[in-house]
């Protein structure tokens, strides 16, 4: 992944990443109160050799000597020698593996000091027990390791340099050093959480998911609208508004795409229901009709028509009485208006939508309204679920395939282009419905300044409300 996804997985996910981090920081100072308090303090010894030499040499050799017994001298002090006369002494109820572990010898490099550090959670106790085992472990030297002969007195010599304090503050919990690990175990547990999310949802939220899908052009990109429900139609809405302006660029990007072609048919359809092709179909249509271009709208969707509910026009006879010759286009087609669109609804239900949707008689009709109307817009059933729009699609010039923000699967867009490619029909683009206008996702229509209408009202942005087929 760039640098630019994981930044836009911060941003997108920053609620659910600062929860998280807010409870890693709980459970830090929960688990700082609840521990019991530990003090550490320490006692140091210095051990030299005593000498009658008189030349630097010797002296040097000394020296030399006792840094070098040292190292084992550090090894011994969490021995039995040494830690068992100070359990007996302090009548500690412990043994000797288990006060080993509060207890920690060490020697700075090229010294000869020895360092007792003791951790308890008594803070009397921990200087009491390190100056013991400081005693003990000189005891031991002179008795054990190093005792006097007949030759002479020792010559190691052990001095208390430091005698152990009484702490007064623990070194244990350390609230602050834990508050920091909990921010940062937390806001790496809640950032993984989120990047395992993006990864995981094959959603399609933005144009750029659609490139990971396919390589056609994007014809539209329509932003969310939470008046989209209860007024479907463009013209219900501000005129500046960015829906409004997004089905225009639909209209512009087709007119284009489709310059130099003399077939104006075009399917609109989608990989799934509720994706928004039907309310694109009918604002795509008003789009081109605001044009002065003669627009033929047909409600092709034999299984669930809700074009003409759209524009509030009777469905009971149209395109089913049309093609098993009930009735003649010309008597079914109504004019939506004083405007240049023209509907041609679904009519009755019929029990073999896609049969009569691949019928001779339904090629022979889109070929007669093709030549008479300026452009014809086919709104049809979603491609995964029934055959119609492919089949519908033999006599079109193309397919608008209709995917939407934050429902659409990636799997579910290759499906259905795949099906389309399959049956030798050319999708012409992709129309992308219901995305956001703010947040991470956003369109970003407020940059250019459409997010107020010509009286000053701002259209509300993304919102409850979705475009539904």
């Amino acid at each position: 992944m760039e640098l630019r996804e994981y930044w836009y997985v911060l941003r997108k996910n920053w609620v659910t990443i600062l929860l998280i981090t807010l409870l890693g920081v709980v459970a830090a100072g929960g688990a700082s109160f609840l521990m019991t308090p530990k003090y550490e303090t320490k006692t140091q010894l210095y051990v030299s050799v005593r000498s009658t030499a008189q030349s630097t040499a010797d002296l040097a050799q000394g020296a030399n000597f006792s840094r070098q017994i040292v190292n084992s001298y550090v090894d011994l002090i969490n021995t039995g020698v040494v830690l068992d006369p100070v359990i007996a002494g302090q009548g500690l109820d412990e043994t000797q593996t288990d006060l080993a572990k509060t207890i920690k010898a060490s020697s700075p490099a090229e010294s000869a000091l020895i360092n007792i550090t003791v951790t308890r959670e008594d803070p009397e106790q921990a200087a009491t027990i390190a100056n013991s085992v400081g005693e003990s472990f000189k005891n031991a030297v002179a008795t054990q390791l190093e005792p006097e002969t007949e030759a002479g007195p020792s010559p190691i010599s052990i001095t208390t340099t430091q005698s152990a304090l009484v702490p007064e503050k623990p070194v244990s919990p350390r609230l602050l050093l834990n508050l920091a690990l909990g921010i940062l175990i937390g806001f790496a547990a809640g950032f993984a959480i989120a990047l395992l999310r993006t990864i995981l949802d094959t959603r399609i939220r933005s144009q750029r998911d659609v490139e990971l899908v396919t390589d056609k052009p994007i014809l539209g990109s329509i932003v969310d609208d939470d008046e989209a429900e209860e007024k479907p139609l463009v013209r219900e809405t501000q005129r500046q508004s960015p829906r409004a302006e997004a089905f225009r660029a639909l209209r512009t990007n087709l007119q284009f795409f489709n310059l130099d072609s003399q077939e104006r048919v075009f399917v609109v359809t989608s990989a799934s229901p509720g994706e928004g092709k039907s309310t694109v179909s009918v604002n795509l249509a008003l789009s081109l009709a605001q044009t002065e271009a003669k627009v033929l709208l047909i409600e092709a969707d034999l299984r669930r028509p809700k074009v003409s509910k759209y524009l509030e026009l009777e469905g009971g006879a149209g395109l089913t009485d049309v093609l098993i010759g009930r009735a003649d286009a010309d008597d079914v087609i109504q004019r939506w208006g004083r405007t240049s669109l023209y509907l041609l609804p679904a009519g009755k239900i019929p029990p073999n939508p896609s049969e009569l949707l691949g019928s001779q008689e339904m090629k022979t009709l889109l070929k007669d309204l093709g030549e008479t109307y300026d452009y014809v817009i086919i709104d049809t059933p979603p491609v995964l679920a029934v055959t119609d729009a492919v089949v519908a699609a033999e006599q079109a010039a193309g397919v608008l395939m209709v995917a939407a923000a934050g429902s659409t699967k990636r799997q579910s867009l290759d499906a259905a282009l795949a099906t389309v490619d399959t049956a030798g029909v050319k999708v012409l683009g992709l129309v992308l419905t219901r995305l956001p206008i703010k947040g991470p996702d956003s369109y970003g229509y407020e940059t250019y300044g459409y997010a107020s209408d010509a009286a000053g009202d701002t259209p509300k942005g993304s919102a409850s409300h979705r475009q539904k087929d």
